[in-house]
């Protein structure tokens, strides 16, 4: 079962932006916060962005604040992630999953989207 699907990863070059999607399933999407993480080469997978349930409250890693956004469209099932100002240390693989769920023993991770960041 499928339950992420990330999209709108790209190449572009330091300033430019991206705008990423990730569909989630509906009771993951209804039932949980939902955040974005990346993982840069030869790195380990990080939070970088969160939205709760309802929209209320976002929060974000220090090294993206004031560039990325994170957003959700309940209607859809869909966290969304602004890039702006990108830094060739963005470059990584993005996905979304929902915090509490990346804590359990095995979590399950989508395919994810690659952002490359170079001039």
């Amino acid at each position: 079962q499928v339950l992420f699907v990330e999209s709108g990863g790209g190449s572009v070059q330091p300033g430019g932006s991206l705008r990423l999607s990730c569909e989630a399933s509906r009771s993951i999407f209804s039932t949980y916060a939902m955040a974005w993480y990346r993982q840069g080469p030869g790195k380990q997978r990080e939070l970088v962005a969160g939205i709760t349930r309802s929209g209320g409250s976002t929060s974000y890693d220090y090294s993206v604040k004031g560039r990325f956004t994170i957003s959700k469209d309940n209607a859809k099932n869909t966290v969304y992630l602004q890039m702006n100002s990108l830094k060739p240390e963005d470059t990584g693989v993005y996905y979304c999953n929902a915090p509490v769920l990346v804590e359990t023993a095995q979590p399950y991770w989508g395919q994810g989207t690659q952002v490359t960041v170079s001039s």
